[in-house]
């Protein structure tokens, strides 16, 4: 194309401004979307079970209520709440209990004792190893079940104003992580001259400024999003620093601390950086920035790592790391397009070699991100049911359709890159608006303004002094005037040339469609950012799926699952009483792990000489079945391959002898398989 060629379509000032505000629009209504439908973050740890059961009636009042959970989960002084009919604390109110062993999660709060008969509510409140808050409410009764007062509050743990604040800074930590990193990278990667140009200057500076902020707000609101709700207890110093002593608040502090270090890295980025002329030198200096920037950038990365779904379930120290690698990979690519529409729209200086080092950096993105991308979706969800079943599985198929997507509209900006040229500003075009400028600035400005000749001047008594005055006065003001004209001159060359440069690219019909395909790209990355921030506040496919197999343990036992027995006995002897609590898993035919618990009449774990169990299927004539289980702590026996042959109404015969001459058997009938 010819450099004089005609330039045809909307102005190149206009049209920024529209693609612009098109983007704006678009991000407004996602984040509009997705907030308006996505509630308050799911839960990362889910409930599994419970002794007692949900709905379940007791004949006597437990001596303590225990909850299970699907991962560990951090617990204060009221996270586990029971109630009484009247709607006062039935438990003791002290600290809960850590039960949990092995790779069972189970915390237990102590009850008063000669509870009355009526329906209890067991209310709790925790937070889960991956940093979301969780909450529920369940009841039992004693006895028999009875009208209750209790009206728990309906807002979920992190819902609510506050709720909705969260996690709109957990988008904003997002969005600035992804422009700062991506379009540091692009500078020092694909586009060096970027570093001297102020667009691009504005776009990483504001993403830093975005990740700042959000991530100081998200540190503020720590503590009312995981616990009161309330606005004014972000600044409760008491609060805040019990959110210090997280591993979230910790993660939001690194992250704040490695933020200092990335603005001395943006203020060399584009200081000292930008300013460098010797070759040798950029490029030395073009490798220390890469490695610094590459090991803070790689350390905000792992503050999410840390404290999200990465730092907890299976293999956790394996998926941190490709979290970090992932989220790496993400900011290079979006945060790159982001880059490159930036300069292809504000910027008349960017080139042909620039856009195909992106190509080849997004490239070498998509293969990192495809890579870790099943790795985690493998990790997450487990099985096909919960890819299609669970929120999280559906999240990810939309994920994944987004990318191809935008693969799609990649495949046509490497075509129109590959045909990519770079035209050059012709001397003749810019010479006879650039004469008429200088003519202009240089020439006469009004007839007025120019000294009349014709008139004489007024007479005085020192005729030379005013002769020899007015000569001074005219040569300071033409020295005050020419350095102005100079300067006001230079500005308008260099906004000619720079108009006139970017019309001459925006009329290049290669230019225009490599604009458009990359406009489509970043449309279709700022849903795609947004669909991947929503799976981060998402329950894994793999634990929701563990928690509803849970739920439908206790709410219908008769199908199958945990099965949990809690049987008092009274020997007759000293120290004879007791209560006996059985743990069957998976209460279902075939092999089952059998956990026995003996708790003493002061409720504390008890040991027996002696403790035998058998198994009697009565209407089928089967057994019993003997089991002899391991001691395996203080009050505390196991057995493991329990075999169950057939599903039924079992009968459970527990013998405890706690002396030489005391003993007893006590039973109890429970539904297996």
């Amino acid at each position: 194309m010819s450099a004089t060629a005609p330039y045809a379509g909307p102005s190149p000032i206009r049209r920024p401004v529209a693609a612009a505000a098109l983007l704006a629009a678009l991000v407004s209504l996602v984040f509009g979307l997705l907030l308006a439908g996505a509630g308050p973050a799911s839960a990362h740890a889910a409930l599994t079970g419970s002794d007692p059961q949900d709905g379940a009636v007791v004949d006597t009042a437990p001596k303590e209520v225990t909850l299970s959970f699907s991962e560990a989960i951090a617990v204060g002084d009221d996270s586990i709440r029971v109630l009484d009919p009247s709607g006062k604390r039935a438990d003791t109110e002290a600290e809960p209990r850590d039960l949990s062993e092995g790779g069972t999660v189970r915390y237990g709060v102590a009850l008063h004792s000669g509870l009355p008969d009526g329906t209890y509510t067991v209310a709790w409140q925790a937070i889960s190893a991956d940093s979301h808050p969780i909450s529920g409410a369940f009841t039992f009764s004693v006895g028999a079940p009875s009208e209750t007062t209790v009206a728990l509050s309906s807002q979920e743990a992190g819902g609510g104003p506050v709720g909705v604040v969260y996690d709109i800074a957990r988008y904003a930590a997002y969005g600035g992580f992804v422009l700062l990193v991506g379009g540091s990278a692009f500078v020092l990667v694909c586009w060096r001259g970027g570093a001297s140009a102020l667009p691009m200057q504005r776009l990483v500076v504001r993403g830093w400024l975005t990740l700042t902020a959000a991530t100081l707000i998200m540190l503020l609101l720590r503590n009312p999003y995981t616990g009161s709700g309330k606005f004014a207890d972000a600044f409760d110093l008491v609060g805040l620093q019990s959110v210090l002593d997280t591993k979230p608040g910790a993660a939001l502090v690194s992250r704040l601390l490695l933020l200092g270090a990335a603005a001395l890295f943006i203020a060399v980025l584009f200081g000292t950086y930008a300013r460098r002329e010797d070759e040798q030198e950029k490029k030395d200096l073009t490798f220390g920035l890469a490695v610094g920037g590459g090991v803070v950038a790689a350390g905000i990365a792992a503050t999410w790592a840390m404290s999200e779904h990465a730092s907890t379930g299976i293999q956790a120290s394996i998926a941190m790391p490709v979290d970090v690698a992932h989220l790496l990979a993400v900011a290079a690519w979006l945060g790159g397009l982001a880059s490159l529409l930036v300069a292809l729209y504000r910027t008349p200086d960017i080139g042909s070699a620039a856009v195909r080092r992106f190509s080849v950096v997004a490239f070498g993105s998509v293969v990192v991100l495809a890579a870790t991308g099943i790795y985690q979706s493998w990790r997450q969800v487990g099985s096909w049911s919960a890819l299609t079943g669970t929120r999280y599985g559906q999240l990810l198929i939309l994920k994944v359709a987004l990318i191809a997507v935008l693969l799609a509209v990649a495949w046509f900006s490497r075509r129109w890159t590959g045909r990519l040229t770079d035209t050059a500003v012709a001397p003749s075009a810019t010479e006879p608006e650039d004469t008429a400028v200088e003519d202009a600035a240089v020439s006469p400005t009004k007839a007025s303004d120019t000294p009349k000749t014709s008139k004489k001047p007024k007479t005085s008594k020192t005729p030379n002094a005013s002769r020899t005055s007015t000569a001074s006065e005219t040569s300071e003001t033409s020295d005050d005037v020419a350095p102005e004209r100079a300067a006001q001159l230079a500005r308008q060359r260099a906004v000619l040339t720079a108009t006139k440069k970017k019309r001459i690219r925006d009329a290049d019909p290669e230019r225009s469609g490599l604009r458009r395909s990359v406009l489509a790209e970043a449309a279709v990355a700022v849903v795609l950012l947004a669909v991947t921030t929503m799976l981060t506040a998402t329950e894994p496919g793999r634990t929701e799926e563990e928690a509803a197999s849970g739920a439908t343990a206790a709410t219908a036992p008769a199908a199958g699952g945990p099965v949990n027995l809690s049987m008092p006995f009274d020997t007759g002897g000293e120290n004879g009483k007791g209560t006996v609590r059985i743990d069957m898993d998976p209460g279902r035919t075939g092999s089952n792990d059998l956990h026995v618990w003996i708790d003493g009449s002061d409720g504390e774990p008890m040991d027996v000489p002696e403790l035998k169990l058998a198994l009697t299927l009565e209407s089928k004539d089967i057994g019993p079945l003997p089991v002899v289980p391991d001691r395996l702590a203080e009050g505390h026996w196991t057995a493991s391959g329990v075999q169950i042959p057939m599903a039924g109404d079992w009968k459970v015969d527990v013998t405890v002898r706690t002396s030489d001459i005391d003993q007893v058997t006590i039973d109890k009938n429970a539904k297996i398989g």
